[in-house]
């Protein structure tokens, strides 16, 4: 049951500001960060064969539009902000909303956003290399494996993006919403041009060269690969956590999710046809930045410059789409009295979550300096995947629960994608339990300990 909300009938509402491109720019401009330009090493080396990795991207792009499929029933039956926390609100009871919520605000999200901006920065010293020089060190046991802490030019720039695109996002979702729009386009097309460079201008190697014994294909390899790619495709589900600032929301979520995600699976399968039509899957293997690679091959330095550009605009993208959706979810655990009660206010004059927008990122700011997000970001893979899996069960819980719900769209393929991805986010969380002990107890505890500050907020409050 919902709990009480802390808010009065005359508190500020959120405005319904954003359209079905600004929905599905959401979608696509935050599903594609540096995964496509990074994660083909890991697979090929995973996999061994070409073949493979395009198999392995396929898997894991229908597993992400099982999700999409399953989360836009959801997403259009209760248009609500938070996306993720109101379905496990609605499906299990409030606890369940406040920890993803938990989650989001402290590891996942925030972490999520220090580690895009952090990519940024390292992109852009492809172009102003004293970006890495160290600024101060501070001489506490802060830092890497217990060593003194070193913050670097880079890292202050990085913490400048967050807070400014925290500004952007605060004078209103419209805004963001365009700006999400724009740097989404030019993001989808300078990779278009980096496709069509591969595929129309590159040559494919004139001999194959050494390729070292071939890796066996394994269950393990395989699945290591699939790891690779879900990351590569996540993000699909962000545009929910918006549903209730999209106009037309039982049309447009439907189909920014499922269209948003199809789009995203085509350009990364071109991609990857680019990178093996002008490289071997031994270069492949052996490069980190398998996109920089090819276009240097076609276009000498020139074409690394113009990898790093795409790279920067599209983690650009990602990053404001992130806080734009982001915000939402700690805002929304609020006005349920779930959270600082200053996190519900709606700003009167630009209609958007203020003070969550502002608290996320300067969290996330602070998580660049530390260092530390990427291993907090690890410890919480097991348990996000475990909510993530009880979201889209949700569509069967909800079903059973609530038949009289009304559900402008029903998941195609009921009840059998849902259960697949169900199936497959459990296979996930057994292999990170087994595979990673100690980090996915960390990353289970980490979340419990939002456990006290429930049952501290679920007391009974004056409203606001």
């Amino acid at each position: 049951m919902k709990p009480q909300a802390t808010t009065t009938p005359a508190t500020v509402e959120l405005k319904r500001d954003l359209g079905l491109w600004s929905a599905a720019a959401i979608v696509v401009g935050t599903v594609i960060g540096s995964g496509i330009f990074l994660v083909p090493r890991t697979m090929i080396l995973r996999v061994g064969s070409p073949e493979m990795v395009f198999v392995v991207w396929v898997a894991g792009g229908l597993l992400s539009l099982a999700g999409a499929l399953s989360y836009a029933e959801l997403a259009a039956a209760m248009p609500e902000a938070g996306g993720e926390y109101v379905y496990l609100r609605e499906a299990y009871g409030p606890v369940w909303g406040f920890l993803y919520s938990w989650t989001q605000m402290w590891v996942a999200k925030s972490g999520s956003i220090a580690t895009l901006a952090t990519g940024f920065f390292y992109y852009l010293t492809n172009f102003l290399p004293q970006l890495n020089g160290i600024l101060l060190v501070v001489p506490l046991p802060i830092g890497a494996h217990g060593a003194p802490l070193e913050i670097r030019y880079g890292q202050i720039l990085a913490m400048v993006l967050i807070l400014f695109l925290a500004g952007v996002n605060y004078f209103g979702v419209k805004v963001g919403g365009e700006v999400q729009v724009v740097v989404t386009v030019i993001k989808v097309a300078l990779i278009l041009f980096i496709i069509v460079a591969g595929l129309g201008w590159g040559h494919r190697p004139a001999e194959p060269g050494p390729q070292g014994a071939p890796i066996p294909l394994t269950l393990a390899g395989f699945f290591a690969a699939m790891v690779a790619a879900l990351w590569a495709y996540d993000g699909w589900n962000n545009v929910s956590m918006v549903a209730s600032e999209v106009r037309q929301p039982q049309r447009n979520l439907p189909l920014a999710l499922i269209w948003g995600t199809l789009a995203v699976a085509i350009l990364y399968l071109l991609a990857n046809a680019a990178y093996f039509y002008v490289l071997t899957p031994a270069e492949v293997g052996a490069s980190n930045r398998v996109a920089a690679e090819m276009m240097r091959r076609i276009l000498n330095g020139a074409g690394a410059d113009i990898v790093s550009i795409a790279a920067m605009i599209s983690i650009f993208a990602a990053l404001n789409g992130s806080i734009l959706s982001g915000a939402r979810v700690p805002y929304a655990a609020a006005r349920d009295g779930l959270f600082f009660r200053s996190i519900a206010r709606v700003h009167p004059e630009f209609h958007t979550p203020g003070i969550s927008i502002l608290a996320l990122s300067a969290w996330a700011a602070l998580l660049v300096l530390s260092g530390s997000y990427d291993q907090l970001y690890t410890y919480v893979i097991f348990a996000s995947w475990l909510l993530y899996g009880m979201t889209t069960a949700a569509v069967l819980v909800l079903r059973r629960k609530r038949p009289d719900m009304p559900r402008p769209y029903l998941t195609l393929g009921y009840p059998v994608v849902p259960v697949l991805f169900v199936a497959s986010a459990l296979c996930l969380v057994i292999s990170t339990l087994f595979d990673s002990p100690r980090e996915s107890l960390l990353g289970l505890a980490l979340i419990l300990v939002g456990l006290p500050f429930y049952f501290h907020w679920r007391k009974p409050v004056r409203p606001i």
